[in-house]
């Protein structure tokens, strides 16, 4: 059996969630709003280090990153 536990919230932050969640579930609408944002802080992290870095360290990166694949092999 599934557990439930009560967040509290401001009842404006509330007000304002429902609007978004329509008709969803509390949990389906709270997770898919937990992966959003981690999806966006990640592309926010890889969009500084493009910043940061120049065309031959991210190839530099890219080549590394196979090399160091190749080296993994199932048993």
């Amino acid at each position: 059996m599934r557990k439930y536990v009560t967040i509290s919230v401001l009842r404006e932050v509330k007000e304002l969630l429902e609007k978004e969640k329509k008709d969803r579930d509390w949990s389906e609408f709270l997770l898919e709003l937990y992966w959003e944002a981690k999806r966006a802080r990640a592309r926010m992290a890889f969009e500084e280090l493009r910043r940061l870095l120049s065309e031959e360290d991210l190839e530099e990166i890219a080549r590394s990153s196979r090399e160091f694949r190749r080296g993994f092999k199932f048993r």
